[in-house]
């Protein structure tokens, strides 16, 4: 009887195991990048080689079919992440999730994303529209041959991807514009705060600039962690240039790593997956990275209108606004209407308080949306370059670039307005017509530096436009704290930089800002000669010695983080009472320090008092996370990521294993690994000009998207520990290959 158990025992196990292998082969396996031959609508055969991260390296007759092979090679990888980025975009990820999102797609409909994307796709150029048509016909090939094999997501939340369009690869554009200038939020937060509060301290917190452009040090020059070194600082005697963008956390990843050949071209780097060519990286003579400028292309009008019939006022007479319906599907529940009006300014984004606002946005102009990375890909000079660069709208971008023959330089891009008059970020009256933009300043006059004297162009988020620029300058700049950091340790480096010394330097994480805090708090306990409370006292000496460094393991960026905000609390209260929770802007933290340097008398009777009531309030807070004894506190411990597969992590008992975290990080917003629970570096480049296969480049999390592959999470462990990859680039180590042939 025993053995009949056992045996029917075993044979329920070997059944599950049996189906369990099955359902891995049917729906997860066969999901996975083909390998072998695949007839399809290219021209000439095309090889895909997968390097030992799943990198394709795409090696192709023409360019049309290089164009195609990269829209098919990144479906295999991302085709769940490209779909849904385009309903993100256009505001159609309720028909998929339900309610959760209906908010997200509101959003997105009231910013007219879709609608905008089709007038690009009218006002494309012919070369920009074939580029893009090639590669959406190379992502339709794949869904149409995947149509039983797709990843699991599409099976897990019952739809099937619609085919792609041109239309759908300028959302993706779209989209990363719009996360990097949608700062319209932040002026409506400050509108808030003037309404009651004191207009003169609500603007000084809110300054058109960041407040600290010129940097102690020597002059540094623009960017966002991107950085160009000549040969005469390298060890290679060629210029070496990095870049990090940082961006949201996700799983996938932001980048898609690929490497294209055609006739004329021959490239590596990341792409952004839906859009064709590489944005950051190199080819056989030059190398660039671009990141946030941060310049203001956003402007708010209050507008005299009546949102009954449309009519609204300009330069005194009545104008009709265009009514746009939309309609947003939403899985499980009706469909709901919206009917949003346009002027001439742009979408109305807000009704509420008596006021109605209207948004007027770069990315909306006409003409101001091309890809252009597809002519840098194949660009062989500085000229040729900037001749392609000249074309680019935006998101306005700091472009480092460095070739063979030792040039290194940087050059802002995108369409800037010019404004007549600084608006004081909040919305103006729209109705006079005197807030107008007067045009967009030239190009040929965008900031610029070829070949600096002292050999290093670096960059990071700050301000640069030199004090008399010629056009009135308004954005949210980082102060300068990384910028400091990275070209301060770039000249203590010596002459002999390499691809290591540059990832060494984007894995920093000493913070110059949380130390002047830090120094502010000893400096008030010492003025104040001390405090009773032993806790006080172990915290002031904790603080006393430290270095800067926002390492995981210690105590001191925590006491010196929670005080901070305290302190950030406190001076927003004062500028606006009740506003304490809301104001955090970017340029926040050089406000604060302007603040406290400065001391103004109007602010605070006693800003020792401030300090240290701020020390107590943080101490309290971190005793209530992390116990009572501050050596015993750790940074990591408070500053947890946790990266989620947005869908796999809802699968029960087994979803969390497929995200990654929590985990603890060093590091934070003002150190050059700028690491907040949010974003981080996502990605890493350092390479060295000529000698490519010694670059270097990391993903944060893996090349794929599908969690059965061997690439989903590979390169963490290396992101996560601040070590990196050889970038295949002469010489590639195959561990598959897929052919495309033509279907005759």
């Amino acid at each position: 009887m025993v053995r009949r158990v056992l045996f029917a025992v075993n044979i329920l196990i070997a059944i599950a195991v049996i189906a369990a292998l099955f359902g891995f082969y049917w729906y997860l396996y066969r999901a996975l990048p083909d390998t072998g031959t695949v007839r399809t609508t290219v021209s000439q055969p095309v090889e895909i080689d997968r390097d030992h991260l799943g990198i394709p390296h795409i090696k192709a007759g023409t360019l049309e079919d290089a164009w195609f092979a990269e829209g098919y090679s990144t479906a295999e990888d991302r085709m769940f992440q490209m779909d849904g980025l385009r309903r993100l975009a256009s505001g159609e990820l309720s028909a998929i999730i339900g309610p959760a999102a209906l908010e997200r797609d509101r959003d997105s409909r009231r910013l007219r994303m879709r609608r905008i994307a089709e007038q690009v796709y009218v006002e494309l150029s012919p070369s920009d529209k074939a580029v893009m048509a090639a590669y959406a016909r190379g992502v339709n090939a794949y869904i149409e041959s995947h149509r039983d094999r797709l990843p699991i997501e599409f099976i897990l939340l019952g739809y099937d991807p619609q085919p792609w369009s041109v239309v759908d690869s300028v959302l993706c554009g779209l989209h990363m514009f719009r996360t990097l200038t949608s700062d319209f939020k932040s002026k409506l937060i400050k509108q808030q705060m003037l309404r009651t509060g004191e207009p003169d301290k609500v603007n000084y917190l809110y300054s058109p600039r960041s407040g600290l452009e010129i940097l102690p040090g020597g002059d540094v020059h623009p960017g966002s962690n991107a950085w160009a070194v000549s040969g005469a600082h390298s060890a290679s005697g060629k210029p070496l240039l990095s870049n990090d963008m940082h961006l949201e956390f996700g799983i996938p990843g932001v980048w898609h790593a690929e490497y294209i050949e055609a006739p004329g071209m021959k490239v590596a780097g990341v792409s952004l997956p839906g859009l064709p060519g590489i944005i950051s990286g190199h080819n056989e003579r030059i190398a660039w990275g671009s990141t946030n400028l941060e310049y203001d292309v956003q402007d708010l009008y209050l507008e005299k209108m009546d949102l009954n019939s449309g009519q609204y006022v300009f330069n005194g007479k009545l104008e009709q606004a265009r009514a746009e319906r939309e309609v947003i599907q939403i899985k499980g529940q009706p469909a709901e209407e919206l009917t949003a009006w346009v002027t001439r300014h742009g979408p109305v984004i807000q009704a509420e308080n008596g006021q109605i606002v209207s948004l007027r946005w770069t990315a909306a102009e006409p003409g101001f949306v091309a890809n252009i990375f597809p002519d840098i890909d194949r660009a062989r000079n500085y000229e040729e370059f900037k001749q392609a660069l000249s074309r680019f709208g935006g998101p306005a971008q700091n472009f480092v670039y460095a070739d063979v023959d030792g040039n290194i330089a940087y050059h802002g891009g995108g369409k800037l307005p010019i404004r007549q008059g600084w608006n004081g970020g909040v919305p103006v009256d729209g109705s006079s017509g005197a807030n107008e933009w007067a045009g967009y300043i030239p190009f040929d006059q965008l900031p610029e530096s070829l070949n600096p004297p002292e050999g290093y162009v670096v960059t990071s988020n700050q301000n640069p436009f030199p004090p008399g620029y010629a056009y009135q300058v308004t954005g949210g700049f980082d102060p300068g704290y990384r910028a400091r950091q990275v070209h301060d340790m770039l000249r203590a480096s010596g002459n002999k930089l390499a691809p290591a010394d540059s990832l060494r330097i984007q894995k920093d994480v000493y913070s110059g800002f949380i130390r002047f805090i830090a120094q502010q708090l000893v400096t008030a306990y010492d003025h104040r000669k001390g405090a009773s409370e032993p806790v006080f006292n172990a915290a002031i000496d904790l603080l006393r010695h430290w270095d800067g460094q926002m390492d995981k393991d210690h105590p001191e960026p925590l006491i010196a983080t929670l005080s901070y905000q305290y302190i950030r609390k406190a001076v927003a209260e004062r500028a606006s009472p009740g506003s304490g929770e809301i104001y955090d802007g970017k340029t926040a933290t050089a406000m604060i320090e302007k603040l406290l340097r400065e001391r103004p008398k109007d602010w605070f009777s006693d800003y020792d008092q401030l300090l240290l009531q701020c020390l107590g309030d943080g101490i309290a807070e971190g005793q209530r996370m992390q116990g009572k004894d501050p050596k015993r506190w750790k940074w990591g411990r408070y500053m947890f990521l946790s990266i989620e597969n947005p869908v796999i992590t809802h699968v029960p008992l087994i979803g969390r294993y497929f995200d990654i975290g929590p985990v603890p990080m060093s590091g934070t917003s003002t150190s050059v690994k700028q690491t907040t629970k949010i974003l981080g570096p996502s990605e890493r480049i350092d390479t060295v000009l000529g000698d490519w296969d010694h670059s270097l480049m990391t993903l944060p999390v893996g090349e794929s998207g599908q969690i059965a592959s061997l690439h989903y999470r590979d390169q963490w462990n290396a992101y996560y520990n601040g070590t990196s990859y050889p970038m295949e680039f002469n010489h590639v180590n195959s561990s598959g290959t897929l052919r495309l042939v033509p279907l005759r």
